[in-house]
């Protein structure tokens, strides 16, 4: 069973022993867009004994340049990105569980669908779940690698609770919805994904092996366009104020700041509304240049994309017409806008 992982048993860091705690081990990848994976086919080739894979997204055609999973007929046929995915990881090592989860990852479905890791790896598209992640895994004492990209730049931070600043007090408050640049509004090329998710994947490694003391205790930062590498020390912004991991006000864990949704009877739209949070209209119709705006007014701001017509307005509130899906609408409004 052992003889797959002979060149990883060789880095003497690692050894059998830790590769023997890699394949008892588990791992939830939450998001499996590009980054996501691309950290799954790399937990799961390295053994990690069971890797539980989360999204609420199907595949599309726009997709396939960074994700490298997926195929054409994945496209095709719309599969869910998660089944998709462990059909795929499977075929690459049949000794791990491969657990796909098609679900929304939110306050209500956090606590079920990663109880039982050892730990959490981000490949999300949007803050909001990321402090709900953070929330969780500092209620918990749980490792959680944060990681995102957007363009050709890309970060990576490693959250362990007790010992390394959280996500708030490096970020104190989610962006505003249309206030941070997203792969769907600016695009992103696939390389800066392989490094990022390399990166995260080898930060779960290092926790999973035992190697804790080898974790990454700063900000990996990288732009692959402009050639940029920098290591920010994020120690000294570990907050004796933190909401989180200092005054331990899980609000966003108990669903406080997060979007609440409603679907709109007859209308096929959910509308979302973002709690305490305005939006900057002027900022995000810059940012749509690419989309069909079809209204705009110091109120709100309307346009097309794929088969939705997503309204936002200053107050934070959207309305996502052409679904009456709230896990679909979500994903539409964190695609374009951001959340």
């Amino acid at each position: 069973m052992l003889d797959r992982y002979a060149r990883q048993i060789r880095f003497q860091p690692i050894g059998e022993q830790g590769q023997r705690r890699l394949l008892a081990a588990r791992a939830v990848v939450c998001g499996c867009g590009a980054l996501g994976n691309q950290i799954a086919n790399l937990l799961v080739r390295a053994g990690v004994g069971h890797v539980r894979v989360i999204d609420r997204d199907v595949v599309d055609l726009s997709n396939l340049h960074r994700q490298t999973l997926f195929t054409e007929e994945d496209a095709r046929a719309g599969a869910p990105k998660a089944i998709a995915a462990a059909e795929r990881l499977r075929a690459a090592n049949s000794e791990v569980r491969v657990e796909p989860v098609v679900a929304d990852i939110g306050p209500e479905t956090i606590e079920r669908l990663c109880e039982d890791a050892d730990v959490i790896i981000d490949g999300c598209d949007n803050f909001e779940t990321r402090f709900v992640i953070n929330d969780y895994a500092v209620k918990n004492g749980l490792p959680w690698v944060f990681g995102g990209c957007v363009g050709t730049e890309g970060q990576v931070m490693t959250v362990l609770p007790g010992e390394t600043p959280c996500l708030r007090c490096v970020v104190e408050v989610p962006p505003a919805p249309g206030a941070a640049p997203t792969c769907d509004s600016v695009g992103v090329l696939g390389p800066i994904v392989g490094v990022v998710a390399s990166v995260e994947a080898m930060e779960a490694l290092k926790i999973l092996s035992g190697a804790r003391a080898a974790v990454l205790r700063k900000m990996f930062v990288v732009d692959l366009w402009t050639n940029q590498v920098r290591m920010m020390n994020v120690s000294a912004l570990k907050s004796a104020d933190c909401p989180t991991c200092a005054r331990r006000d899980f609000s966003f864990l108990a669903g406080r700041g997060t979007s609440r949704a409603a679907i709109l009877c007859g209308r096929n739209a959910v509308q979302l509304a973002s709690p305490d949070k305005t939006v900057s209209l002027e900022d995000l119709a810059a940012r749509l240049t690419a989309f069909e705006v079809t209204a705009r007014s110091a109120f709100l701001v309307r346009f097309k994309v794929e088969s939705f017509e997503i309204t936002v307005f200053a107050d934070g509130r959207a309305i996502v017409a052409g679904t009456d899906d709230i896990a679909v609408a979500r994903t539409a409004y964190a695609k374009y806008v951001g959340m």
